[in-house]
C-alpha cells in the first residue's frame, strides 16, 4: 500500500468514527477545523507523512496544508523530519495537565491504598513528562520504615521500573521521541540492546529489576493501557524484602496484585491489556471498588 493509499485509508476511518457534524455555517471555524484534521490524521499513522499525502488525505491544497502545516510546527505541535511531518509529544504532555489525570490518581488511590496496607510497601503512579518520570501520586507504607518517593520528583527514564515500562509501551515512534527528550546524564546510559528489553518488558507485560539507586530496592512496575496501547501512567512498588515477618507477602504475590489493579484501571479508562498482561486477571471492575 503507497503512503497516498494508506493516509487516505487512515482519514477515512476517522471520518467514519465520527460523529455527523450538524454545526450551523456560521459557528464554524475553518481554519481550525483543517489543523484538528491535520492533527488527527497524523495521529493515526505510525510513520511521518508528507504534506502532499497529507493534502490528498484531507482534500485540500497544497497551499492550505502549507500554512496549517508550518503554524502547527511553529507551535511545536507537529515536526518536520526531511519531506515528512509527524506529531510531537505536545498533545501528550498536555493531556497530563487536564483533569483526566487528576481522575486517574483519583481512581488509583484506594487500589494503591489496598496494596500498600496489604503488601506493607509504599507504591507510586507516574507518567511521562518531557525526557522525564514524574512521579504524579503515591501511597507510603503503613510500618515504620519503607521507600517512597515524593510526589512531583523526576527520575531517570532508563534507570527506573516506571521509565523502562513507559518506554516498553509507546509505540515505536514516540519511543525514540522520549529517548531523545531525556536530559544527558552519565548514569543514564543507553544499553546495547535497549529496543530488545524493551520488547521483552512488553511481552511480559512488567518489569522487575533491582535498583540502580539503592542496594536491597527490586523494582516492580506494570502499565496502565490506553487504547491505542501506549501506557497512560506505570504502577511501581519499590519492593523491600522483609526478614522480620514470616507471613508477609512475596515479591511474586505482590507483582500479581499490582497487575490487577493495573488492570482494572486499564479497563476503567477502556484501554487494552495485552494478553500476556491479562492472564490471572480477574473480571473487569469499577476503578472505584479496587481496594476491596
Amino acid at each position: 500500500m503507497t503512503e497516498d493509499h494508506k493516509s487516505r485509508s487512515i482519514h477515512r476511518s476517522l471520518v467514519a468514527a465520527a460523529a455527523p457534524d450538524e454545526t450551523p455555517e456560521r459557528y464554524r471555524a475553518p481554519a481550525l477545523d483543517k489543523g484538528l484534521d491535520i492533527i488527527e490524521l497524523l495521529s493515526a499513522s505510525d510513520e511521518g507523512l508528507t504534506q502532499s499525502s497529507i493534502s490528498k488525505a484531507l482534500g485540500r491544497s497544497p497551499n492550505e496544508i502549507y500554512r496549517m502545516l508550518d503554524t502547527l510546527v511553529r507551535r511545536n505541535y507537529v515536526a518536520r523530519d526531511g519531506d515528512s511531518y509527524r506529531l510531537t509529544l505536545k498533545v501528550f504532555a498536555l493531556a497530563h495537565q487536564h483533569p483526566p489525570m487528576r481522575r486517574l490518581v483519583a481512581e488509583a488511590t484506594p487500589g494503591m491504598r489496598a496494596l500498600s496496607h496489604w503488601a506493607g510497601q509504599s507504591c507510586l503512579l507516574a507518567v511521562y513528562d518531557r525526557g522525564n518520570v514524574l512521579v504524579i501520586a503515591q501511597y507510603d507504607s503503613p510500618n515504620y520504615y519503607g521507600f517512597s518517593i515524593r510526589v512531583g520528583s523526576r527520575i531517570g527514564l532508563l534507570d527506573t521500573g516506571s521509565g523502562r515500562v513507559l518506554l516498553a509501551f509507546a509505540p515505536t515512534h514516540e519511543r525514540a521521541l522520549m529517548l531523545a527528550e531525556q536530559p544527558r546524564s552519565p548514569r543514564a546510559t543507553r544499553p546495547a540492546r535497549l529496543s530488545d528489553e524493551l520488547d521483552r518488558i512488553r511481552a511480559r507485560g512488567y518489569e522487575r529489576m533491582k535498583s540502580r539507586q539503592i542496594e536491597g530496592v527490586v523494582n516492580l512496575s506494570v502499565p496502565i493501557v490506553m487504547s491505542n496501547g501506549a501506557a497512560l501512567a506505570a504502577l511501581s512498588v519499590p519492593f523491600l524484602h522483609r526478614i522480620d515477618l514470616r507471613n508477609a507477602p512475596a515479591l511474586e504475590a505482590v507483582l500479581a496484585r499490582m497487575r490487577e489493579i493495573a488492570g482494572r484501571l486499564t479497563d476503567s479508562i477502556g484501554g487494552i491489556l495485552p494478553d500476556t498482561a491479562r492472564r490471572r486477571r480477574t473480571p473487569p471492575q469499577r476503578a472505584s471498588r479496587l481496594a476491596h
